[in-house]
């Protein structure tokens, strides 16, 4: 059994756009985790209640993930964990994540702290917003890695493009990543050695899949 840290988004506004944690995002992986036997450890931003874009509660799905809604509730703040001592940090998106994930001390440490023990470091879609403005040893977390993300061709189809404070792609692209993208909505999901990225929120199980077995070996 290994111990996942999961971290959430607490930003619930983008620029006048109500926005938040993308629920199969955390959802779909958390029930996935879970079934594999591993710890699993829900903490968010600030901590408190999670704010979820609602787009993404899709009735259809909310039967089977009424245990990962709950576990949203009332939250531990990240500043409250270590990072250290886990084996694995996973952060879901939604458009909350573009705007408090990136130039955040607490996100960049636990990216830190994984890397510094060989642990995982996974994310989906908006997620490796975490990614953006990281350096470790002085050198851009993403430089040099095969990841993706929500892609720029995505977010312009969302139409969202002018309230996002900036497009993922082209800023980890701009720091060094070799992001890798498939077709638009399509299930797609990356691994490089020890860093997990998924496109979409489709790409979700495709995420927590890779990670469960890459904490198998690890």
């Amino acid at each position: 059994m290994s111990k996942i840290l999961i971290v959430s988004t607490s930003a619930d506004d983008m620029n006048g756009h109500k926005t938040g944690l993308w629920f199969e995002e955390f959802a779909a992986p958390y029930n996935l985790f879970k079934e594999a036997g591993h710890d699993v450890t829900v903490v968010s931003v600030k901590g408190g209640d999670v704010p979820i874009d609602k787009a993404s509660m899709v009735k259809e799905i909310l039967p089977k993930f009424q245990e990962a809604r709950r576990a949203l509730h009332d939250t531990t703040p990240l500043a409250d964990v270590d990072p250290a001592s886990f084996d694995a940090v996973y952060f879901p998106g939604g458009h909350g994540a573009v705007v408090d994930f990136p130039n955040n001390p607490l996100v960049a440490g636990a990216i830190e702290a994984m890397v510094r023990k060989d642990g995982v470091v996974a994310s989906v879609c908006h997620g490796p917003a975490a990614f953006a403005h990281v350096t470790i040893d002085g050198k851009p977390f993403v430089s040099g890695r095969q990841i993706n993300g929500f892609t720029d061709e995505e977010e312009k189809s969302t139409g969202l493009e002018d309230k996002v404070p900036f497009l993922l792609e082209t800023t980890l692209r701009g720091e060094g990543a070799t992001f890798l993208t498939s077709d638009a909505g399509k299930e797609f999901a990356v691994i490089d050695g020890n860093v997990v990225t998924g496109q979409n929120p489709a790409s979700s199980e495709a995420v927590a899949k890779l990670v469960i077995a890459k904490l198998a070996i690890v």
